[in-house]
């Protein structure tokens, strides 16, 4: 496939979903394999041939719940760290993903603004990841990136969060598959955890973007003032893989 080829099939997956300016750091490791990454055309690879994801995705109550990593603190409930989220975590056995053979099971969901990964330099306002895990206990990501657009059912998540020393907001009888976009292509790499302590061997699969209102983005920015993504890594020789979704 041709570099013009190439780029042109990837447009729609990715570069749509990154169209706005870069912010937001955290903690940084030496590692060699760390995310997020900073796509580049030149490290994009096309392979129809890699085995497909299978999203099986149902529906589940949901508990959406403040993650805090500065409990010891003082000032916890006053101060939004860096690596602090808002998280859906999901009921056991609602969600899952297949790939060559292995189930993963969609642990939860959370957010990042502005995107943890970037195309060109270039973010979108916030970014959704799906954490999953194999029985051998392997984690694989799902990325998708939220640009301002249409409301979708991602609006009615971020209008219920928890407050971030407070109870536990339920939510009842949520269909999942409704979060992720209709086009299950997916870029792929081998990374890392975006927060400490940065494990490396996650499977990352990026999806493209779905869309969610101004006010949306607006309100979870409030809470993030100085934002909540760690800053892109090296990608020290890595490719990533465009693979056609099912």
């Amino acid at each position: 496939m041709t570099r013009r080829r190439l780029t042109a099939f990837v447009v729609p997956l990715v570069l749509a979903g990154f169209l706005l300016t870069a912010g937001g750091t955290t903690a940084q490791s030496r590692q060699p394999s760390q995310s997020p990454v900073d796509i580049s055309p030149g490290a994009i690879r096309f392979d129809p041939t890699l085995p497909r994801l299978y999203v099986s995705y149902g529906h589940s109550d949901l508990d959406l719940e403040y993650v805090r990593k500065d409990a010891a603190e003082s000032s916890g409930c006053s101060t939004r760290n860096r690596e602090e989220t808002e998280e859906a975590v999901v009921r056991p056995g609602t969600g899952h993903v297949t790939l060559a053979g292995v189930r993963y099971e969609l642990e939860q969901f959370h957010f990042h603004t502005p995107s943890e990964h970037r195309f060109q330099g270039r973010t979108d306002p916030l970014e959704m990841h799906f954490v999953h895990r194999s029985a051998a206990g392997k984690l694989l990501v799902i990325g998708v990136p939220l640009r301002a657009g249409a409301a979708s059912p991602v609006d009615h998540i971020l209008a219920k969060l928890a407050p971030e020393c407070g109870e536990t907001v339920a939510l009842a009888d949520f269909d999942l598959n409704t979060l992720l976009p209709r086009d299950r292509s997916t870029l792929r790499y081998n990374g890392s955890l975006t927060t400490a302590p940065f494990t490396e061997g996650v499977q990352w699969f990026l999806m493209s973007e779905q869309t969610v209102s101004p006010a949306t983005i607006a309100r979870f920015r409030s809470l993030f003032g100085a934002g909540n993504a760690r800053t892109p890594q090296p990608l020290n020789g890595r490719h990533l893989t465009v693979v056609p979704g099912t």
